[in-house]
């Protein structure tokens, strides 16, 4: 495993739960500490990972990062190693890597996922996999015991473009449902009365079905900061512009969620981008107890 986050860091203790022998290694060594007590033991670049792995997977914060461990992955990594890619990821950056591995006899599977950390400590995940489906074939056995569910989309890039899609529509479902509490909210109605009448009314989502509920809770250590949100907002935007497709609305969440990193939020969890909404709208928003 390189990269020993969040998700990283959670994968890799499962797969140490699981009997097998792992290799990590990230940048913050004190990621590791704890996954060296469980049993894993420790590389010093991207490159020692590959020589002791014959599956090697990376959860890594950007394209670019990704780009260059997968290089220095290659240096070290015996033929026919694979390299199983679970960062949210730019398709093209996916292809082009993908080539290079595989004109060096060595394959790349991308497997981006939903579900955050709890989902990766849980084994919840939902992995979209793009790539061979002979390489898909020998992990899928890893993915099955790491989530609970594993989707084969298609070739390199199609995976990453589900994630992106799925993305999408959370970040949209989570931002406009909050324009909609605020103008609520200042109009004085009742933030839980609201809440009923959208599930009942049938405009609900998964935000105001089940997220909405962790409205009041500000601050909570951070799973899925608003910085890499931002980051995976504008991936989406490339692969619609590549695609032809005109995203108004994508784009316009895409903003909102830059304007969560410029004022200050980037490294927040996810869920406080309600506070960037309270901020524009002068407004506080508060769900008040469900009654019986």
């Amino acid at each position: 495993m390189i990269g020993a986050g969040n998700i990283g860091g959670a994968i890799a203790a499962n797969l140490l739960a699981d009997g097998h022998a792992v290799t990590v290694h990230d940048v913050d060594a004190a990621r590791l500490k704890p996954l060296v007590r469980a049993g894993a033991s420790v590389a010093d670049s991207p490159a020692a990972v590959a020589a002791r792995s014959e599956v090697t997977f990376t959860s890594l914060p950007s394209p670019a990062v990704m780009e260059a461990v997968a290089h220095a992955w290659l240096a070290g990594a015996e033929r026919d190693a694979v390299l199983v890619d679970l960062s949210t990821n730019a398709p093209a950056t996916v292809r082009a890597v993908g080539g290079r591995l595989a004109s060096a006899g060595r394959h790349l599977l991308e497997a981006p996922l939903t579900g955050g950390a709890p989902g990766a400590q849980a084994r919840m995940l939902v992995f979209m996999v793009g790539g061979d489906a002979a390489v898909y074939a020998r992990c899928l056995p890893l993915l099955q015991k790491l989530g609970r569910a594993v989707f084969h989309v298609g070739a390199l890039g199609l995976g990453n473009t589900a994630k992106l899609v799925n993305s999408l529509l959370a970040f949209s479902a989570t931002w406009v449902s909050l324009e909609g509490l605020a103008i609520a909210a200042k109009a004085g109605m009742n933030l839980r009365t609201m809440i009923e009448v959208i599930r009942t009314g049938g405009a609900g989502n998964f935000f105001t079905d089940r997220m909405v509920e962790g409205i009041n809770e500000r601050g909570r250590p951070t799973q899925f900061a608003l910085g890499l949100a931002a980051k995976d907002a504008g991936l989406l935007l490339d692969v619609a512009r590549e695609a032809a497709v005109p995203v108004p609305v994508a784009a316009e969440v895409a903003q909102a969620l830059v304007a969560a990193v410029g004022a200050g939020l980037g490294a927040r969890d996810f869920t406080d981008i309600v506070e960037l909404i309270e901020r524009q709208a002068g407004v506080t928003l508060r769900l008040p107890p469900a009654g019986r």
